[in-house]
């Protein structure tokens, strides 16, 4: 194992015996990047597959009422490629489907499909280890396929004076050990981390169950921090996105330079830096995955539809207008 691999999976360790699984971003950014192989191959060659160029033409579309459900990063696609794949195949009902309790996320939506809740997931996340052993137990096998790439940007408040992070400083700020904003050449401001998560650990991030509500919880603090997928939070007015780097020298717009002023919002807005998300310029980008399960039923055929329909050249050219990466 290289030296790289060894400080990634360290570090991941470190995050989870903190208490940071859930709301972490160097957890996000280590599940983009540290994969296994073997892994990383299985979705590429499962995208690899279909090869329509519309919805009409994918083969094996089943019929019924559908469920499914997941991760918030998939809202724009929810509402701009799902809506098309209707028109389209009508009888491929679409339903999403909330959890009874808590909010939705990744690992909500794969824990729902173990539970027969749900007929496929939506995940921003590979599959976490913990379910596909969870699969096994049940006698049934998870497999994702890779659809989309996404950004995760940092969102501050519009007020805040600072040219942009390293990924290392956004890692440390939810850490807890950067706490000033004057430690990252800002104000004399006490930072104020906001998340989304599945459990609560440390009393210096405040965890709120919605993307809305971290966004009202920046836009109400002046030393307010949030990330969260790119499409979510760029053409936002009431925030301001930061460049992020690698290193303070290289620092990368999620936006489309110049940046829009807050007065101009919301005739005017923010437009996504795809170019940089595409050509990995950006420093944070990942995966978003169909999860199926490999059952031989109504579920497993409906999940492979689905990513069929997705890897089409109609459904990855609404990806992108969606404000994600297109794959294909």
């Amino acid at each position: 194992m290289s030296q790289k691999n060894e400080t990634l999976l360290l570090l991941l360790t470190l995050l989870i015996t903190a208490g940071l699984l859930g709301g972490g971003f160097l957890w996000f950014t280590n599940r983009s990047s540290v994969e296994l192989t073997g892994r990383r191959i299985n979705a590429t060659n499962q995208s690899a597959q279909s090869t329509s160029e519309t919805f009409g033409s994918v083969q094996g579309v089943p019929s019924g009422l559908i469920s499914y459900g997941g991760s918030t990063t998939w809202v724009p696609i929810r509402k701009d490629v799902d809506s098309a794949i209707q028109r389209t195949w009508p009888k491929f009902q679409l339903r999403y489907t909330n959890p009874s309790k808590g909010a939705p996320n990744s690992e909500t939506g794969i824990r729902m499909l173990l539970e027969n809740q749900l007929d496929f997931a939506q995940s921003s996340v590979p599959i976490p280890n913990k379910y596909y052993q969870q699969a096994q137990q049940r006698g049934i096998s998870l497999k994702e396929i890779a659809v989309a790439i996404d950004a995760l940007a940092v969102v501050v408040n519009p007020s805040l004076n600072i040219p942009g992070l390293t990924v290392e400083q956004v890692d440390k700020i939810y850490e807890g050990k950067i706490i000033n904003w004057n430690q990252v050449g800002g104000p004399n401001l006490k930072i104020k981390p906001y998340s989304k998560a599945q459990q609560k650990a440390d009393s210096h991030i405040e965890f709120t169950a919605t993307t809305t509500e971290a966004l009202r919880g920046v836009a109400r603090n002046p030393g307010g921090i949030f990330y969260a997928s790119a499409p979510l939070l760029v053409t936002q007015c009431n925030v301001k996105p930061l460049p992020l780097g690698r290193n303070a020298n290289q620092l990368v717009s999620p936006y489309k330079e110049p940046l829009v002023p807050l007065s101009e919002c919301p005739a005017k807005r923010n437009q996504l830096n795809i170019d940089a998300f595409k050509s990995g310029q950006y420093p944070n980008t990942r995966r978003l995955f169909v999860i199926v399960k490999q059952n031989g039923q109504l579920d497993e055929q409906a999940g492979e539809a689905y990513a069929k329909l997705l890897l089409t050249a109609q459904g990855q050219k609404l990806i992108a207008k969606a404000g994600f990466v297109r794959i294909r």
